[in-house]
């Protein structure tokens, strides 16, 4: 077993650095900008910026030498758009970074039409002005030849201790130019230095982030949320599992008579009832109009007793007629007919030997359900007021927190690894003809 156990954890690592990448592209690209979401599109470049520095947003993505900028976005045009000889400022939208390398990248080609008596020319009209506090030049392509075509230059420059919005200064010189586009990268001390390589080395600090919505670590808020809702899923997972599989032994007891078909019709009228109505109904008459239970809050145990009666309720007739089925094909093999030829009685049948029997498909229904301990009910939570994960995800939902519902989908999809393999692992503990191999 020991061998196995090995080759399996090593398996799961692939496996968790496919989910780390999964959930880093699902937040990361597939949303959007997390500064925006969070501070709305209406704040200022400078503020967004800030944002995505503080979460390591402004790096490339996956891996790259260059990052964007805020300063100067993708898309946006100068104004105007023909630039004449001469000095010219590009207006930045906040001022870089000190001692920082940058990269301008122009596309531009010669006002006017065809240059004079030949096609093309030579027009030296890129050159970073030096000033105090300004600019000067690493390296860059100062020449460039224009026609009527579009032809892009760069620029690789470095800036000083201090500077502002207007210190990026071109001077055009000889023919007027019409610029397409401008583009502006920030350069990064290594390839490496990306947001997916930031993530990685966060997670293995177990640091999840901050809060945008409540400024607190993601983890003291992870670590706050967990015991409120495992004083509620647990309860709710005990309770059910135990009423399943007694009356699932019950119905296997007495097959095709009134209890079994009780059963059946009880948790087909369980199942036919919306999660939502169970919640409503029940805060609205066993807590408001008979004031048996307490209708929001999170106060003492006496809180817990409603969600938890809903839960069970709930779902017990999904839980029930599954493990019924169970039974009921344990029940028609071959190996109960011998035992009842031996004169073992009904219900040393049922509790020795189909139970026994059938704890494989039950663990496996079991293993399926235990990562929902974790991430909790979210309607019980949000509409009972209880401070567990689920209610957390639900404001962080709401509130775009990306960082919250991030660590809660990976801790979520990481429990799900480590139960597989637990199960694995209990396959062969209650099964003898399983072998770790």
């Amino acid at each position: 077993m020991g061998r196995y156990l090995a080759r399996r954890l090593l398996q799961m690592i692939p496996t968790v650095l496919g989910v780390l990448l999964i959930t880093f592209v699902l937040f990361n690209v597939v949303g959007g900008s997390p500064a925006s979401m969070v501070l709305g599109e209406h704040v200022s470049p400078a503020t967004l910026e800030d944002f995505d520095e503080q979460r390591g947003f402004n790096k490339p993505l996956l891996f790259g030498r260059w990052a964007k900028t805020r300063a100067w976005p993708d898309g946006r045009r100068p104004d105007p758009a023909a630039w004449e000889p001469g000095e010219r400022i590009v207006p930045l939208k906040f001022a870089l970074r000190p001692n920082t390398g940058y990269r301008l990248v122009l596309e531009a080609r010669a006002a006017g039409g065809d240059f004079p008596n030949i096609g093309k020319t030579k027009v030296h009209f890129f050159q970073c002005l030096e000033k105090t506090g300004a600019f000067f030049p690493m390296s860059g392509k100062n020449d460039a030849e224009f026609s009527n075509v579009w032809k892009k230059t760069e620029i690789i420059f470095q800036t000083l201790e201090s500077t502002s919005a207007s210190d990026l200064r071109l001077a055009v010189q000889g023919t007027p130019l019409e610029i397409r586009s401008v583009q502006l990268r920030r350069r990064m001390a290594s390839p490496w230095d990306s947001q997916f390589f930031h993530f990685l080395r966060k997670i293995a600090r177990l640091d999840f982030g901050t809060s945008s919505s409540l400024n607190q670590p993601v983890t003291r808020l992870l670590a706050e949320g967990i015991g409120p809702t495992l004083a509620l899923t647990i309860p709710i997972f005990t309770l059910e599992l135990a009423l399943a599989v007694s009356l699932a032994l019950v119905c296997a007891f007495w097959r095709d008579r009134w209890p079994d078909r009780l059963a059946v019709v009880v948790a087909v009228g369980l199942m036919s009832v919306n999660y939502l109505v169970w919640i409503v109904a029940g805060q609205y008459v066993l807590a408001h109009r008979l004031g048996w239970f307490p209708v929001w809050g999170f106060e003492s145990w006496r809180y817990l007793l409603l969600p938890v009666v809903i839960g069970v309720i709930s779902g017990l007739g999904s839980s029930l007629r599954f493990y019924r089925t169970v039974m009921l094909d344990e029940m028609g093999k071959g190996y109960v007919r011998t035992a009842f030829a031996k004169g073992v009685p009904r219900r040393g049948v049922l509790f020795r030997h189909v139970l026994r029997n059938a704890l494989i498909p039950l663990i496996t229904n079991v293993a399926v359900t235990l990562p929902y301990l974790y991430t909790g009910s979210l309607l019980l939570e949000s509409f009972f007021g209880i401070p567990g994960l689920g209610y957390l995800g639900v404001n962080a939902v709401n509130s775009a927190d990306v960082d919250v519902v991030r660590a809660i989908v990976l801790i979520g999809s990481a429990l799900y690894v480590i139960v597989n393999l637990l199960t694995d692992v209990a396959y062969a503990v209650v099964d003898p003809r399983v072998r770790l191999e």
